[in-house]
């Protein structure tokens, strides 16, 4: 017995160990490892996408705000809510954001082939919103769609998701949405995170484009671009033939038609070591729709404006390592966007303060500035401004730098456009200023009207890409209207139908912010 499971066990092992030679004795294959690698031609960030010639770089921030005195994060306390100064008014507005940037290279025969995608994903709370219900979209910054926001006790919040940047780079074009030629390159941002400057093109959240850029050598470059104007640029041509009962209701309508031509720009710049100059040029078709509600009422002939605007930056100035000035200047016909731009509030304003005219319930302040205005029957009328702003940021060391900045502009109406508004005798007898706000307390009707803007921002980097920031803006509306004037009132703000003096206001904001790029 003992010598049958000897030999079973032995016939056992010697399967085993022959099974087992022959399985090591079999050719393995080992799979190929592709490792990440740098990439060293476009800068640091890069590495090849492996099995490509691909290069790519992932990039962002991560950003807190907090405002204070404004229901905006970017403009001010001057519109709607926020520039009722009363129990609506927020005492500060928050938002919370992650952008994400995703950058890929290709080099070709061609040259490099690159495109570029920008996304930012948002949360802000606090933006009043008279009675939004729950689960309401109540808050879409602009150029982003808002996700549902929560109502709760007249306060408000919302997630939003913005694209601000997504194009195709190759031979020279650049394709899809990027910033504007037009505007300098530091968009708003002379020397400020405020966005709301006057005085030149903004568009930081890119517009669609088709644009061709010529490398002369030198620093030396022309671009040529085929705008979008839908999203950004149009400011608004305004139907005096319907008026509305609101606080602006005397502007009338926003009377576009579909879309027609491009904004067609054109941009000189001149890159080198003591810094940049910019000429920027534009035109921009204004397309109204018709006199009234169906096509048998006819309508204004189109009316092409523009806009031309010069920047200059100087680095390695004097003052410090670092330092610069920036500046630039412009002047519009029909392209009030290009000066007044899409994030400031000076194209539209309201706002409330006090009075010490005796029968006035409050004081009020008023401006308007369009693309251009009309009445049924007659043609469009071109609305002129002008306008700069500038910056000068000082670096007290490799960890704190200040900046003083400020900005300027000024809305003209011409004489025809002013009669509509005012009246043929200038009284707001008969124009559509007087129609709904009356002229019995009125002294002076014109619509031409002055931004002022002035601030410091100072910045704080205590370990590389965090930074925090604190940034002053004050801000003045210089009217042309004086006087008193019955205003209809309005509820979503909490305003009576009174008297109000027609005043100057003047309003100051606080943005802090802490940012960690990556």
């Amino acid at each position: 017995m003992k010598m049958v499971k000897g030999l079973l066990f032995g016939s056992a092992a010697a399967l085993v160990a022959i099974s087992g030679a022959q399985a090591a004795d079999l050719p393995v294959k080992a799979k190929a490892v592709e490792y990440v690698k740098v990439c060293s031609l476009y800068g640091p960030g890069f590495y090849f996408i492996p099995g490509t010639d691909t290069c790519i770089k992932l990039s962002g921030y991560l950003r807190a705000d907090v405002l204070a005195n404004t229901n905006s994060d970017f403009s001010g306390p001057f519109a709607g809510a926020g520039g009722a100064q009363n129990r609506f008014t927020n005492g500060y507005t928050w938002r919370s954001r992650e952008d994400f940037d995703i950058d890929t290279r290709t080099a070709t025969e061609y040259g490099v082939v690159r495109t570029y995608f920008d996304a930012t994903f948002s949360w802000t709370s606090d933006t009043y919103g008279a009675g939004a219900a729950a689960g309401s979209t109540v808050y879409a910054p602009i150029g982003t769609t808002a996700a549902p926001g929560n109502a709760t006790g007249g306060g408000v919040a919302g997630g939003g998701l913005g694209v601000y940047l997504a194009f195709i780079q190759f031979a020279g074009f650049t394709m899809g949405k990027a910033v504007s030629q037009f505007s300098a390159p530091w968009t708003n941002y002379p020397g400020n995170n405020f966005d709301g400057l006057v005085g030149g093109a903004g568009f930081v959240t890119g517009v669609n484009q088709f644009t061709y850029t010529a490398q002369f050598g030198n620093g030396v470059s022309l671009s040529l671009s085929a705008q979008d104007q839908a999203a950004y640029s149009q400011a608004g041509v305004q139907n005096l033939g319907v008026l509305g009962t609101g606080t602006l209701g005397a502007y009338g309508a926003s009377d576009y038609a579909g879309t027609i031509a491009p904004d067609l720009i054109a941009a000189l710049r001149v890159d080198q070591a003591w810094g940049l100059f910019q000429a920027s040029f534009v035109a921009h078709d204004n397309h109204a729709a018709y006199y009234g509600a169906t096509e048998v009422t006819g309508h204004p002939d189109d009316k092409w404006g523009w806009a031309g605007a010069l920047a200059l930056s100087i680095k390695n100035i004097p003052t410090g390592p670092g330092d610069t000035i920036n500046v630039q200047g412009v002047y519009t016909n029909g392209a009030t966007r290009y000066n007044i731009n899409d994030l400031s509030f000076a194209g539209s304003t309201q706002m409330f303060g006090g009075t010490s005219v005796a029968g006035a319930y409050q004081s009020i302040g008023l401006g308007v500035a369009p693309d251009s205005v009309f009445v049924s029957g007659g043609s469009q009328q071109l609305v002129s401004t002008w306008g700069m702003r500038g910056a000068y940021v000082h670096n007290w060391n490799p960890y704190w730098n200040t900046s003083i900045y400020g900005a300027y502009a000024g809305i003209m109406y011409n004489s025809t456009s002013k009669s509509y508004i005012c009246g043929p005798t200038g009284t707001g007898v008969g124009g559509s200023f007087g129609a709904v706000f009356g002229t019995a307390g009125l002294t002076s009707c014109n619509p031409d009207y002055n931004i002022a803007q002035l601030g410091t921002q100072t910045q704080w980097t205590p370990v590389k890409n965090l930074t925090f920031t604190a940034d002053l803006t004050w801000q003045h509306l210089d009217q042309k209207y004086a006087g008193t004037i019955t205003y209809p009132g309005s509820a979503s703000i909490g305003k009576p139908a009174a008297v109000y003096q027609l005043k100057d206001q003047d309003g100051v904001s606080l943005l802090l912010r802490a940012q960690r790029n990556w």
